[in-house]
């Protein structure tokens, strides 16, 4: 997490590659502010001029001139800004969006998907306020009060005193109310992240909630989000809305005031007509700016609100690559595909979920893991695909320590099918390329046809193009389970662990799985969690787990003789009677 809170200092790794640009830009800034503070001096000469009959053709020309330099200057500047402004929110984006792909597995645990879809999305958009509407509002501001003021003096000091005064009674209170500004934005932030998590929950839901005519409680639930998100959104407001008008009182009423005493100056003869406009559009030239940086910081203090947000998520640890960059040496067929060796397991702020587990998968072999519902079967591969590391002992694949190992190179030796197999949003090929991206149509075909779903391809003219659907809507449940194995066997990978391959399956499906998972076991190791005993029968090995501990191991016939859980489990099933 980030300690404190970040400062303007914390902008400077998303601004750094568009130095050239803003060096660019505050050229622009300075020449415009330039031409800008010229206009009012121009002014007193065209009045003066017309007040003693003299030719006012030049300084007029020089005055729209300046105009329209000004404003071409502006607009190319604000263009830039934009463009610039688009590319911090588009780098950010990467940045976060990578970042989050790569957090170890235990941070999506216990975080809510639409706040971290907040932070990517809504987040991230503040960040064009910091560069538009924040950082070079208020030098170019700095760079026009700093003109005027200068001008001001020279032409009256009086008149400055005066105005300086006006103008420092409201705009303190504006700055003071505007400093509470980040607060109540990061607050807004988290209650519009928080809302999006029930938005996001209630529509993935979307069949069980319609199915359970839970629609109403739902709604409310997103209502009451919506409603503390309101509220926050309704207290900043209220704030900027003090911001606003202080300034906004502030600069009308100094211009009351130089007017009434710049007037009775005039009267007095102590200063010219001409003196006292050319005061009044540097008084303009001085407000305006202060009026522009003090919403420029406010619109910047919201921004920093969110790059706290987004900080956050960056700070956290990203799942490392793996404490070796060795990549592993090819074993003898003797060495063990997998071994767990005394392994224990808790996941964070919880008890232990394993014990002690110990036993081996020969290569080449297949091996059911079976037991209750909670045992910890699933916990075990999780354990050998490295999504979290071991408590106490060893897990080895290919006789390596899987935490001596690169991720990359280790995942590469394993297919892994979870429980609730993902089908992503898009076509049937690109769930198939997902894992293998470089794998021909033909192949991908095959892999279909191995988990006898080679006819999917055929229900539309787009074939491989088919669309599946948000989550896989368009498909079964057994059709999903298969079209995740069919992934699977693409990666090639020699070590196939699949966790309740046929829990969504029908009888004829199961049996045509089986029969493929029977083939592929002919190439692979095969580690499957089943609960379905009958799926994992012909095993070579059955690994009993109860209660996180391993009670016994054996192929079926003797398991059903040797493990008392075994047997009963089996009784269940009707596999004995």
């Amino acid at each position: 997490m980030v300690d404190g809170r970040v400062g303007l200092r914390a902008l400077t790794p998303y601004l750094n590659r568009y130095r050239g640009t803003l060096t660019v830009v505050a050229v622009l800034s300075l020449a415009a502010a330039g031409a800008a503070l010229l206009q009012p001096l121009l002014v007193r000469r065209v009045l003066d001029g017309v007040t003693a009959s003299r030719p006012i053709a030049g300084p007029v020309s020089v005055l729209v001139s300046l105009l329209l330099i000004g404003a071409a200057l502006r607009g190319f500047r604000d263009y830039l800004l934009q463009r610039t402004a688009e590319g911090v929110v588009l780098t950010t984006r990467r940045r976060l969006a990578r970042h989050l792909l790569m957090l170890p597995i235990a941070e999506y645990d216990h975080r809510r998907t639409g706040d971290l879809l907040s932070r990517v999305g809504a987040d991230t958009t503040l960040l064009r306020a910091v560069v538009t509407s924040g950082l070079f509002e208020i030098v170019t501001g700095v760079v026009m009060v700093g003109g005027a003021l200068i001008a001001m003096a020279v032409l009256d000091p009086l008149l400055l005193a005066v105005a300086v005064a006006a103008l420092a009674v409201g705009l303190s209170v504006a700055m003071l109310a505007s400093r509470r500004v980040r607060g109540l934005s990061e607050q807004a932030q988290a209650r519009l992240g928080e809302m999006t998590s029930a938005v996001e929950r209630a529509i993935s839901a979307a069949r069980t909630i319609r199915a359970g005519r839970a629609e109403e409680r739902e709604a409310a639930t997103v209502a009451e989000g919506a409603e503390q998100a309101y509220a926050a959104g309704v207290r900043l407001a209220k704030l900027e809305a003090t911001v606003g008008p202080a300034a906004d009182t502030a600069i009308q009423g100094a211009f009351l005031v130089v007017l009434g005493v710049g007037g009775a100056r005039v009267a007095s003869g102590a200063i010219g007509v001409g003196d006292l406009v050319a005061f009044i559009l540097f008084l303009f030239f001085l407000a305006m700016p202060l009026g522009q940086a003090l919403h420029a910081y406010t619109q910047l203090q919201t921004g920093l609100g969110a790059l706290q947000r987004i900080e956050e998520m960056l700070a956290l640890p990203a799942e490392k690559a793996g404490d070796s960059t060795r990549t592993p040496e090819a074993s003898g067929t003797t060495t063990p595909a997998v071994t767990f060796d005394g392994v224990s397991f808790a996941y964070p702020g919880e008890g232990l979920v394993l014990h002690d587990v110990s036993f081996e998968v020969p290569r080449g072999s297949r091996i059911a893991l079976v037991g209750p519902s909670g045992a910890g079967k699933s916990t075990i591969l999780a354990l050998i695909e490295r999504f979290y590391d071991v408590t106490g002992g060893t897990v080895r694949v290919g006789g390596h320590d899987v935490r001596d190992l690169p991720r990359d190179a280790l995942r590469a030796q394993l297919g892994y099918v979870e429980q609730e197999a993902p089908v992503l949003a898009g076509t049937l090929r690109d769930n198939l390329l997902l894992t293998a991206p470089h794998a021909t149509d033909a192949e991908l075909i095959a892999a279909l046809e191995e988990v006898n779903l080679g006819g999917l391809a055929e229900r539309s003219p787009e074939g491989l193009g088919v669309q599946v659907g948000e989550g896989g809507v368009l498909l079964s449940g057994g059709e999903r389970q298969r079209l995740a194995i069919a992934r699977a066997l693409l990666t090639g990978a020699p070590i196939l662990l699949l966790d309740e391959p046929t829990s969504n399956l029908d009888a004829r499906n199961e049996a045509a799985l089986r029969a493929a998972i029977a083939t592929a076991a002919e190439r692979r190791t095969l580690i499957v969690v089943a609960h379905r005993l009958s799926t994992v029968v012909d095993s070579d090995r059955i690994v009993v787990v109860e209660d996180g501990r391993v009670v016994a191991a054996g192929p079926h016939h003797e398991l059903l003789d040797a493990s008392p859980l075994y047997r009963e489990l089996a009784t269940h099933q009707l596999l004995v009677s």
